[in-house]
């Protein structure tokens, strides 16, 4: 019996991918995925052998080195990371000097900044549904976390402001935005996801447009269709876009993730998703204007396949 010289060819073409989305990003479209340690994209972004110690799979020399291998195919990340903590300059220095230079970061602002009050969720230990003494406070954000990242801005095309849904008025919540907004340091650009779809409203995007702020087109379970919202007047905010491929609406996060883990291929596929996220990609072209655009493995099941779908000629 002869064995093959070479084994047979993958369903995904990660070369083909890679220079795909590179060609993108020389037109200022850069798409890539929601976070990156993911074991389920072995075999798929990431070389299984890479990883091995004394002949098995390392999680922890995966988890420490695998985002070199993952700028191969992607030229950004979305760090979804850094909404549960300030990180140390320590930390950012290990995480800029490990990644190839030529990568990407758009990073989430942490949450101590912007939930009003917070989740009364096990992990929030004692803090968990009081009200957020730092909620909006622009010289916490600034010497927490804007200061720290000061460095590596160049690399850093926009950060995120999540806020989840809330209590207050469409008008209460415009007001304070526009306050902290007004306060922030012209040191990066920033963009604003909103989980309310009734924000969703003239005096919400003319804040965003005052202020060079872009609204994140963001699919989420209780949010308008990413096509709706890119209908929206004004909806497109700044002279860049943020989009953010999360969940199919009308289902709720720890569905997806006991639906769809390990994440290592589509479960779901979602059409509408998909040709929002071409449209997207279209109109940057057409108005030359820049696009950052993020899947999550909640959107379908495995974020490197939906793109690769999205953007395949």
């Amino acid at each position: 019996m002869t064995l093959p010289l070479f084994e047979p060819p993958s369903s995904f073409d990660r070369r083909a991918l890679a220079k795909r989305l590179r060609t993108l990003a020389d037109e200022n479209i850069w798409i890539g995925t929601s976070s990156w340690k993911y074991p389920g994209w072995l075999d798929q972004i990431y070389t299984r052998e890479r990883y091995q110690s004394r002949g098995k799979f390392s999680q922890k020399r995966f988890e420490a080195e695998c985002l070199t291998e993952y700028a191969e195919t992607f030229p950004i990340v979305c760090g979804d990371f850094s909404f549960y903590q300030f990180p140390t300059p320590e930390y950012w220095q290990k995480l800029f000097g490990s990644a190839p230079p030529g990568l990407q970061f758009v990073l989430k602002v942490p949450e101590e900044v912007t939930a009003e009050v917070f989740p009364k969720h096990a992990r929030y230990g004692p803090r968990a549904g009081l009200v957020n003494e730092s909620y909006l406070n622009a010289d916490a954000l600034a010497a927490l976390f804007l200061e720290p990242l000061e460095p590596y801005r160049a690399r850093i095309p926009a950060l995120i402001f999540e806020f989840g849904r809330r209590g207050s008025s469409p008008r209460e919540f415009t007001a304070r935005l526009d306050q902290f907004l007004d306060a922030l340091p012209a040191t990066f650009r920033y963009a604003v996801e909103v989980r309310n779809r009734e924000y969703l409203q003239p005096p919400y995007f003319e804040c965003l447009r005052e202020h060079r702020i872009a609204h994140v087109l963001n699919a989420w379970n209780k949010m308008p269709l990413l096509s709706e919202q890119m209908a929206m007047e004004d909806s497109f905010s700044a002279d860049f876009t943020v989009a953010r491929a999360l969940l199919r609406q009308g289902r709720a996060y720890e569905d997806a993730v006991q639906q769809f883990t390990p994440y290592d291929r589509i479960r779901d596929e979602n059409p509408e998703a998909r040709d929002a996220l071409r449209a997207l990609i279209r109109r940057m072209r057409e108005e030359h204007r820049a696009g950052y655009i993020f899947v999550n493995n909640r959107l379908e099941g495995n974020s490197p396949e939906t793109i690769q779908a999205v953007v395949g000629e």
